[in-house]
């Protein structure tokens, strides 16, 4: 008598077990991302929905205008913004605690995606430069007379937005990164523009004159 009655309620659980999985619950009417709707409150049949006007995402107030974009008041800053100079901030597993690996990490990331067009020396005899690759002019070198004079903003603003024939590196670079980077061809002007008489002795001793090299480096 017990195992039947046992029997009966095994039965029953199984018959409402059954009876929940009812496919309405989890095959339901949906829209696909970047597809057509019929949907009557969407004049335009889109699916997809842009951002309300004047929307922003959680963390992307992005209110500090000279660490985003590298203007302040429609001018370039002349400064690296505190926000990133302070560089307290973990990359790839590196810890940046002082300027000095603050101006490493932009060697590093310079290194990486700059080179290539720029070279080592940020001369713009880049690899792609030597190799004839068919672009409308030379790759730009950060020690001409322009260059050495245009605030710190401007190598941060053509890093995010592009310049002429280079292409914006916003989604490749990240905006701490873009600092360092525009810290460190900074470093690259003022190692290649230092008169030899502002040099310790045993370090000026050590320096090669090229006769073809502008009056001003040496």
């Amino acid at each position: 008598m017990r195992t039947r009655t046992s029997n009966i309620l095994a039965l029953a659980a199984i018959g409402l077990f059954a009876a929940g999985c009812h496919t309405d619950l989890w095959v339901q009417p949906h829209l696909r991302a970047q597809t057509y709707s019929d949907f009557a409150g969407f004049s335009d049949h889109a699916t997809s929905r842009p951002p309300v006007p004047g929307a922003v995402a959680r963390g992307e107030a992005m209110d500090d205008k000279a660490y985003y974009t590298g203007r302040q008041d429609g001018k370039y800053v002349t400064e690296i913004p505190t926000k990133a100079a302070l560089a307290d901030y973990k990359k790839d597993g590196l810890r940046v605690r002082t300027f000095k690996e603050f101006l490493m990490r932009g060697q590093e990331r310079f290194t990486i995606y700059c080179t290539p067009c720029h070279g080592q020396l940020g001369d713009g005899n880049g690899m792609i430069a030597q190799r004839g690759f068919a672009i409308r002019r030379q790759p730009a070198s950060y020690h001409t007379d322009r260059l050495r004079k245009m605030p710190i903003g401007h190598f941060f603003d053509v890093m995010t937005n592009g310049y002429g024939v280079m292409f914006s590196y916003a989604a490749r670079v990240e905006t701490d990164d873009r600092w360092a980077i525009a810290a460190y061809i900074r470093v690259l002007q003022k190692s290649a523009d230092v008169p030899i008489s502002q040099l310790p002795p045993d370090q000026a001793a050590e320096v090669k004159i090229d006769p073809e090299v502008p009056a001003a480096t040496k």
